[in-house]
C-alpha cells in the first residue's frame, strides 16, 4: 500500500508539474510561499525542479509516487516551464476506497490524471485573476474561479498554497485530486 501510495504521489506531482506552468492564483485569501515551507527540502526551491521540489516535501509522498509510477519523472524534471496544481497527501485520501491502488495499477490512467494537473507555462497568482480556464497538459481544459475574498478554486479544488518557485515552473498546492471528465 505505501508502494503504491508513494507511486501515485510521484504521478500526481508530474500532473501538477505540467498544469502548474499555465496557471497562476492572486488574492489575499491565499497563502503564498517563495521559498520552502518547514517540510520542504532546505535547498531554495528555485534550485530544485518540480518533481525535487514535491520529493523534498513530506505533504506531497503520493504524488512523487503517482508520478514515479505514471513515468512522468523525466518530463517533470525538464526545463519547462510547468505550472502544477499539486494535490497533498490528504487530497488524495479523499478518493473513494480503492481508487489511488487501482490508479497505480493503470499507469496510462494515471498518466492522463496527473497531466491533467499540469500546464505548460509558469503562471503567478498575481495572473490568475485575469483566467476563467485553462487548457491542461493531457488536452483538457479545467475551470478557474475567484471569490470575492480572493480565494481560487480549480474545477472545484481549492487552492491552499501558491507560487512555490521551483527551477522549471511553479506549484500551486490544492486540496483535491483533478479527476477528468470522460471524453
Amino acid at each position: 500500500m505505501d508502494k503504491q501510495r508513494n507511486m501515485i504521489i510521484g504521478i500526481v506531482i508530474a500532473a501538477v508539474v505540467v498544469i502548474g506552468g499555465i496557471w497562476a492564483f492572486a488574492g489575499s485569501g491565499m497563502k503564498t510561499e517563495t521559498t520552502p515551507s518547514p517540510s520542504a527540502a532546505r535547498q531554495s526551491p528555485a534550485a530544485k525542479n518540480i518533481v525535487e521540489t514535491a520529493a523534498a516535501n513530506s505533504d506531497f509522498t503520493t504524488l512523487v509516487t503517482a508520478v514515479k509510477t505514471a513515468g512522468l519523472v523525466e518530463t517533470l524534471s525538464g526545463p519547462g516551464p510547468f505550472t502544477v496544481f499539486a494535490p497533498t497527501n490528504e487530497a488524495f485520501a479523499k478518493l473513494p476506497a480503492g481508487t489511488l491502488d487501482g490508479l497505480l495499477q493503470k499507469p496510462e490512467e494515471l498518466k492522463k490524471i496527473l497531466t491533467y494537473h499540469v500546464v505548460a507555462g509558469e503562471v503567478l497568482a498575481k495572473d490568475v485573476v485575469k483566467l476563467t480556464s485553462a487548457k491542461t497538459v493531457n488536452g483538457a481544459e479545467v475551470k478557474i474561479a475567484t471569490d470575492a475574498n480572493g480565494g481560487v478554486t480549480i474545477n472545484g479544488a481549492k487552492v491552499v498554497t501558491t507560487d512555490i518557485k521551483t527551477s522549471n515552473g511553479v506549484i500551486h498546492v490544492i486540496d483535491s485530486v483533478l479527476i477528468p471528465s470522460a471524453q
